[in-house]
C-alpha cells in the first residue's frame, strides 16, 4: 500500500515540476515592462524596506529570500529579465521580504526551525537505518530517526502557509501597481499556483514518508 503512495507521489511531483517548467518558460515569453529586479526593488519601495539588497544567483527557478542576510536573490531567468514570469516570481521572493519586515509568524517558525532541520538532514538517514536494522533490539534509535524526520516534516508543512502567503501578496501588490492586469495578472496568479503546488506535494510526500517509518516502529515493536 505505501509502495503504491510513493510511486502515485513520485508521478505526482514530477508531473507539477514539468508543468512549472513549462508555464516558466512560457510566461517568460510574454512582456511586461519592468524586470524581475526592478519589480522587486519596486515592491520593497513600496513596502518601506530599504535594508534589503536584491542580487542575482546562478541557475533556474533558484530564487529566494535570505533573512539572515537580508538578500533577495534572484536566478538569472529573472534578474534582467521583463517578463510576466520573471515579475511574478520577483514579486513572490518580496512577499517574504515583507513577511520578515512584519514579523509573519509561520516564516518566524519556519525561521527557527532552520538550525534544526540543518542538523536532522544529515543524521536522519543513517540513523533511520541503523534504527530499522537493530529494532528488535535497540528500538530507541529507530525512534530518535522518527523524530529527526518528524522535524524536516514540520518544516515542510510549515512551509505551505509561508509561500501561500508571499504569492497572495505578490498577486495584491502586482494587481495594485498595476504592472499586470487582466490576461497578465492570470498569467501570473497561475505561475504562482503552479509553484506552490510543489511545496504541497513536498509536504504530502514527507507527511507519507514519517507514517511509513512510524508503521515500521510499531510493527517492530509488536514482533
Amino acid at each position: 500500500m505505501y509502495w503504491i503512495l510513493f510511486i502515485g507521489i513520485a508521478i505526482a511531483s514530477w508531473l507539477i515540476q514539468k508543468n512549472l517548467e513549462k508555464k516558466f518558460k512560457e510566461y517568460s515569453k510574454l512582456p511586461v515592462i519592468m524586470t524581475g529586479k526592478e519589480v522587486a526593488e519596486k515592491m520593497l519601495r513600496s513596502n518601506g524596506i530599504t535594508d534589503v539588497k536584491v542580487v542575482s544567483t546562478r541557475g533556474m527557478l533558484t530564487d529566494h529570500y535570505n533573512p539572515v542576510d537580508k538578500t533577495l536573490n534572484l536566478s538569472e531567468g529573472v534578474y534582467n529579465v521583463a517578463s510576466v514570469a520573471a515579475a511574478a516570481v520577483a514579486a513572490h521572493e518580496c512577499g517574504h521580504a515583507v513577511q520578515h519586515k512584519y514579523g509573519y509568524a509561520p516564516l518566524k517558525l519556519r525561521s527557527a526551525l532552520v538550525p534544526a532541520v540543518n542538523i536532522s538532514s544529515k543524521l536522519v538517514t543513517i540513523v533511520l537505518l541503523v534504527g530499522m536494522f537493530l529494532i528488535e533490539t535497540f528500538p530507541q534509535i529507530m525512534l530518535l530517526g522518527i523524530i529527526l524526520f518528524g522535524v524536516t516534516t514540520l518544516f515542510s508543512v510549515v512551509t505551505l502557509p509561508v509561500e501561500i502567503d508571499a504569492s497572495k501578496r505578490a498577486l495584491a501588490w502586482l494587481d495594485h501597481s498595476g504592472l499586470t492586469s487582466g490576461e497578465t495578472q492570470k498569467k501570473a496568479e497561475s505561475a504562482l499556483r503552479s509553484a506552490a503546488y510543489t511545496y504541497v506535494i513536498a509536504a504530502v510526500s514527507s507527511l507519507a514518508t514519517l507514517l511509513y517509518y512510524i508503521a515500521i516502529f510499531m510493527g517492530g515493536r509488536d514482533d
